[in-house]
């Protein structure tokens, strides 16, 4: 409470006009302190000028100071352009009392009695330079012994002690809603180790250690460097998070207000910056080429992966981009964001790709020349349970959309797949790998280009593990994995959307494409990851509970890109699949049309069984539908 108030009254409540009030008496105590260094301890002030020259200095110093408006700096914030002010209005002063001193002796008009010695006007002038700039360090000290000495301080550490690092701290020591105490930099360069910057020294980073921690009460660690190689960033965050310490990381200066650092920018590191994904760029020639002066088609625009998918083509010159999706809320969202950032060449459709007369009138009325088919059901343990939904959007609102693609002469058609359809152990895999079946037999027969990428889990997506551990972490736990030892590939929704463009422009119809997802992930150290990463332990603030493998869900997903398989491109993180279909267009038409007309029954072990039927290589896992395989092989026994 002390501390609060002493802090106020130091900063927010020291108004400019006090500031100029002490400058003021600060200039006439000088005055009078000059003329005794000037005529001794001793002198009778009554007996000489000084009283008639006090009002009119005490005039000539307000208007300086007025004039320069060197009293507006907040006085915590003191710097070298405050002591640069306050040397120009003391100059003023001083140009201002010559000039008095001038015409005191040549006007008759002028009193004698203001024939100020010029010797009082010098020492008055280095006197006044002297005091005023160390009265403007003294408040500012005193502000920051308040807010740092007196009671508790949040205490961090700054890695980096480079131009970034400068900025933190001074963005550190700005802050008004709590007391942040900069103990000390971290940096790896021997030259700047073990020297001082504004008064704080720059520590080695392999001193760091628990006792270090203890010894100075350390809170934080800010890393002032956002473009720190992620490899790097996830040793450095692992390291200080086993010290017990919070992480925070600067955002990138593009991120910055208007080019100015905020300290609420400052965020806590999140798992996905920490993942080893170099980033991407597409800007090649065949790509822009591929976009320019298209209109292109995109369903679920308004989802994870789509909405992606929106924002990277509205970097290039396409002609018209056609947003279709169900959800009317998720797409008014892209709407006004698009929107919010001047883009007009767009139209907003709320539509169902199940319903073929509807999706057949934006078909005629936009004619797009290229489709990014990104709409699906995509819960695995939720299409379990709902089959006839799984075929409705996934088969059935593919097959209408390739077949009307292919009717309208659309030049491309990139379909969004998964690698849950590769050897799928799940509805949501067989039903995703029919449709991948369906629009590869139709390339035989058609000038349409069909092309399949498929990719893993994506960091961020709706549905993933991250936004539900965050959800957990913010309730206070328990996270919920499914089991110990399961692992799954990621990639973030930027580059899995970069990918899925990328793939799209290189294709000539017919492929499969593969993305390397890199390295997988064990869930669990996943989830320990990021409540540490909140600034919790586990499991002493948040546990981590074994649900269960769900319904379809594998124990590890398998990896798809390995030269047995696979064909390289031009682009090192995309790889063409090697399979192929064997059943002929009319043949694998028939049994998508058995299966749609069966979906309407309602019953899911018979449209399980006709998926299977159309995919010989689904086999269930963790699922009701296990019943299916078990008397499909006691049939073939028999």
């Amino acid at each position: 409470m002390i501390k609060s108030f002493l802090l106020k009254n130091l900063d927010k409540h020291a108004s400019k006009w006090v500031v100029l009030a002490i400058d003021t008496l600060i200039v006439i105590l000088n005055f009078v302190i000059t003329y005794i260094i000037r005529f001794g301890i001793t002198v009778d002030l009554s007996n000489t000028n000084l009283l008639s020259q006090l009002p009119v200095i005490l005039v000539f110093s307000l208007s300086s100071f007025i004039l320069i408006g060197s009293y507006k700096g907040i006085i915590r914030q003191t710097g070298l352009k405050d002591a640069y002010n306050l040397f120009v209005a003391v100059t003023v002063l001083l140009l201002m009392s010559s000039f008095l001193v001038l015409a005191s002796r040549r006007f008759y008009w002028v009193s004698e009695s203001l024939n100020i010695p010029l010797s009082i006007i010098d020492m008055h002038y280095l006197l006044n330079i002297i005091t005023l700039v160390t009265s403007r360090l003294f408040f500012k000290y005193c502000y920051y012994f308040v807010k740092y000495k007196i009671g508790n301080s949040f205490k961090v550490l700054i890695f980096g002690a480079g131009n970034l690092g400068m900025s933190t701290l001074s963005v550190l020591k700005n802050e008004d809603e709590r007391s942040i105490k900069v103990v000390g930099f971290i940096d790896k360069n021997s030259k700047t180790i073990g020297k001082t910057i504004n008064g704080i020294k720059v520590y080695n980073i392999k001193k760091i250690n628990k006792k270090f921690i203890s010894k100075h009460d350390i809170d934080e660690i800010i890393i002032s460097n956002p473009t720190i190689v992620k490899k790097d960033l996830y040793a450095i965050s692992d390291s200080f998070i086993n010290l017990g310490l919070s992480v925070k990381i600067v955002p990138s200066y593009d991120n910055w207000d208007n080019g100015e650092l905020n300290v609420s920018q400052i965020k806590p590191i999140q798992i996905e910056d920490l993942l080893d994904r170099p980033s991407i760029n597409i800007g090649n020639e065949s790509v822009i080429e591929e976009i320019k002066n298209k209109t292109i088609l995109i369903t679920g625009a308004a989802g994870s992966i789509g909405s992606e998918i929106v924002r990277q083509l509205c970097k290039y010159q396409y002609k018209q981009l056609i947003l279709v999706d169900q959800s009317e809320s998720a797409l008014y969202d892209l709407q006004q964001e698009l929107l919010s950032k001047e883009i007009n060449s767009f139209k907003a459709i709320i539509a169902d790709i199940r319903e073929l007369q509807r999706v057949e009138l934006i078909f005629s009325e936009y004619k797009p020349n290229m489709v990014f088919h990104a709409a699906a059901y995509k819960h695995v343990p939720l299409m379990e349970s709902y089959p006839s939904e799984a075929v409705k959007i996934n088969v059935m609102g593919t097959h209408n959309l390739a077949n009307l693609s292919n009717k309208h002469g659309v030049n491309k058609f990139v379909f969004v797949s998964t690698d849950k359809a590769v050897n799928p152990t799940n509805v949501m895999g067989a039903t995703k790998r029919v449709a991948e079946m369906y629009i590869q037999c139709l390339q035989k027969n058609s000038t349409t280009k069909f092309i399949t990428t498929r990719f893993g889990n994506v960091l961020g997506s709706n549905g993933s593990v991250i936004p539900l551990f965050k959800k957990q972490i913010a309730k206070g736990g328990p996270i919920t994995v499914t089991h110990k030892d399961i692992t799954r590939y990621f990639m973030t929704i930027p580059e899995a959307s970069q990918l899925v463009i990328e793939a799209g422009s290189m294709g000539k119809g017919g492929e499969i494409f593969i993305f390397d997802m890199g390295k997988s992930v064990k869930i669990f150290d996943l989830a320990k990851k990021m409540i540490y990463l909140s600034g919790l332990n586990y499991p002493k603030d948040i546990d981590i509970k074994i649900t269960g493998l769900r319904s379809g869900e594998k124990l590890y997903e398998e990896l798809l890109a390995n030269t047995e398989n696979t064909i390289p491109t031009y682009h090192k993180k995309i790889m063409i699949s090697k399979s192929t279909v064997d059943f002929s267009l009319e043949h694998l038409k028939d049994k998508i049309d058995d299966l749609c007309i069966m979906n309407l029954l309602n019953q899911n072990n018979l449209i399980v069984s006709k998926i299977k039927e159309i995919v010989p290589e689904y086999i269930s896992k963790n699922s009701v539908f296990e019943t299916i395989d078990k008397n499909k092989k006691k049939k073939v026994i028999t």
